[in-house]
This record gives C-alpha cells, sequence and structure tokens, in this order.
C-alpha cells in the first residue's frame, strides 16, 4: 500500500475513533435527559438497539426514536459521521502545523 493511502486511512481511523466517543458521550447524555426513554414503541417492538439511532441514518432514528428523544435533539442535534468528518476535517486545517 502506498504511504499516501496509508496515511489517509490512519487519519481516516483517527477521525472515526473520536466520532465514536462522541456517539457514546450523546448517548449517555440522552439517557440521563430521556430517564433511558430512547427508543419508541414500534421500535421496542422490532428490537432496535437504542445506541443505533445516534450513528444510523436521520430517518431510521426518527422514525425509532422515542418522543423524549426527539425532544432532546431539538436542543442537542444528533451529529452524522458526515457531519463529525467535515468538523473534524476543518479543525485540523485550522491548525497552523497541519498546513
Amino acid at each position: 500500500m502506498s504511504k499516501l493511502i496509508a496515511a489517509a486511512f490512519a487519519e481516516w481511523r483517527e477521525c472515526r475513533a473520536e466520532y465514536e466517543l462522541l456517539l457514546l458521550a450523546a448517548y449517555e447524555r440522552a439517557a440521563t435527559a430521556t430517564n433511558d426513554r430512547l427508543v419508541n414503541r414500534r421500535g421496542r417492538r422490532a428490537g432496535i438497539d437504542p445506541m443505533s439511532l445516534f450513528g444510523g441514518p436521520s430517518v431510521r432514528a426518527r422514525a425509532y426514536a422515542s418522543d423524549e428523544l426527539l425532544e432532546h435533539w431539538e436542543s442537542l442535534p444528533r451529529v452524522t459521521f458526515e457531519q463529525y468528518e467535515a468538523q473534524w476535517i476543518e479543525s485540523r486545517e485550522a491548525l497552523p502545523w497541519a498546513a
């Protein structure tokens, strides 16, 4: 594998690992705020893992999220990996030694 591709993969893995930490923190914050009411009745019947609502597609997350979780997301919106990645790249480009 080329050094350029290896470096890109390493950066992607770093970004993804940081995103996973963000998801865990968002999940824990939401669980506390909603008193662990994260999944609606339809989601419970379908066996939906509440954690999957934080990183999966928005349409799916909203379909299975409880009213309490949807309200929580109004004040603390869920962040997709695409959004996080863009912010992550922008913050790294802003570092003086990264240029």
